[in-house]
């Protein structure tokens, strides 16, 4: 059941990416430091700071030598760590792509010129 959707997610995620008018791939990258700084400030409520602690777990989980099943277990071990890459990098996509949409929306509204 986890795998089917882990699956569905990052379709989700691709579907979203390559919608025409979405953000690209590397304007989501782009944003996550404007975005992190954003929830800290309290100046994004699309995002909890709890979803952003989260977050920071699955990066510490990655790149920990530490795991809660030991890469030893050579399939096992693997398929975790890329089970928690998949959950990762589709909220980061995705909470990019909302972020950079609230950013065009705050400065068509700002300067009155739509996005």
């Amino acid at each position: 059941m986890a795998k089917a959707a882990r699956a569905a997610q990052v379709w989700r995620t691709y579907r979203s990416v390559s919608q025409p008018g979405s953000p690209g791939v590397g304007d989501r990258l782009k944003a996550l430091p404007r975005l992190i700084g954003a929830v800290m400030r309290g100046e994004y409520a699309g995002m909890s700071k709890g979803k952003l602690a989260m977050m920071g777990m699955g990066v510490l989980y990655i790149v920990s030598p530490l795991d809660v099943v030991p890469d030893f277990l050579v399939l096992l071990g693997v398929v975790d760590d890329f089970g928690v890459f998949l959950w990762l990098m589709s909220s980061l996509l995705g909470e990019g792509g909302r972020y950079v949409d609230w950013e065009r929306e705050r400065v068509a509204r700002v300067t009155g010129v739509p996005s």
